[in-house]
């Protein structure tokens, strides 16, 4: 079985684990293949199965799946450095046989062009439209600056391609234009909420899932910051929820209990009542049965 088909049967088993238990066992597996690839994560889609994984309720879970996509990127990074050098020789030597063959005299071979961005750098800084040398240009200035910034959310921790990551930064752009009929202020809006939410470090997922085309361009665009908050986020916000509900129910007012009144259906005595003064004040108070 090769590599490829090897971890797309350990991604379908990951997605349809049902214990955390079976879950750490996957991801340990995952954590102990010998040689990864960027073609062998892009076809078999095991980085966004696991960087998913980085926003679990599991703390156990989502700290095994970040020490598995921080050793993955960096082998791809160790790749990427390993086929730049092997590239820099090759050129090297082709142009020195070039250079004896076509005359002895003393000839000044040309340097290599060196990549912008070396492995130590491209690690302690985020990607950007402009350390990736991208020049947007969908329209006006305003638009410009707002894909970009869109561009900006998307490559920041991501390894795939520009021109991948580019056609859906303009792609989101022009939805939003096309859905607020021009650079509204509402426009405005619209692109800073989403830029916001891409660029929130902890969610991963929601870049990833865009990115790979998994969730599409037009439906995220109409989805609501709830929505497109990571699973900690909805998971603290449910609590909060819960908390200020169960506040609210504490808050009620006082009710006693008393026998003195027998209800009609069961005949038990066992009788909660409250009082409230509904009339005027020298009106005896109202007492409410429950």
């Amino acid at each position: 079985m090769s590599a490829t088909s090897e971890l797309k049967t350990l991604v379908k088993s990951l997605q349809q684990a049902s214990t955390d238990e079976e879950t750490v066992n996957i991801l340990n597996t995952l954590k102990q293949q010998p040689r990864i690839t960027e073609a062998i994560l892009r076809e078999s889609k095991a980085g966004l199965a696991v960087g998913k994984l980085r926003t679990n309720s599991s703390k156990t879970i989502s700290e095994l799946a970040k020490e598995i996509v921080k050793k993955w990127k960096n082998e791809v990074e160790r790749e990427k450095q390993k086929d730049g050098k092997s590239t820099t020789i090759s050129t090297k030597s082709q142009a020195i046989r070039k250079s004896s063959i076509a005359s002895t005299s003393s000839v000044t071979p040309s340097t290599p062009a060196t990549p912008s961005m070396s492995a130590s750098s491209s690690k302690s800084e985020l990607r950007s439209a402009k350390t990736d040398g991208v020049s947007i240009l969908v329209g006006d200035t305003t638009r410009n600056k707002c894909a970009e910034l869109i561009y900006d959310a998307l490559a920041s921790d991501s390894n795939s391609p520009v021109d991948q990551i580019l056609l859906k930064a303009k792609g989101i752009e022009s939805t939003v234009l096309s859905e607020f009929g021009g650079v509204t202020g509402a426009y405005k809006s619209k692109i800073r909420s989403l830029y916001v939410n891409l660029k929130d470090k902890n969610n991963p997922s929601l870049r990833e899932s865009i990115v790979s085309g998994e969730l599409l361009v037009q439906k995220f665009c109409k989805m609501t910051s709830q929505e497109m908050a990571s699973e900690e986020r909805k998971a603290a916000d449910k609590r909060i929820a819960e908390e200020n509900l169960f506040r609210t129910l504490g808050a009620e007012e006082v009710q006693a209990e008393t026998d003195a009144f027998q209800c009609g259906r069961c005949k038990q005595r066992k009788c909660r009542y409250r009082q409230a003064q509904t009339r005027s004040a020298d009106e005896p108070m109202t007492l409410y049965r429950l």
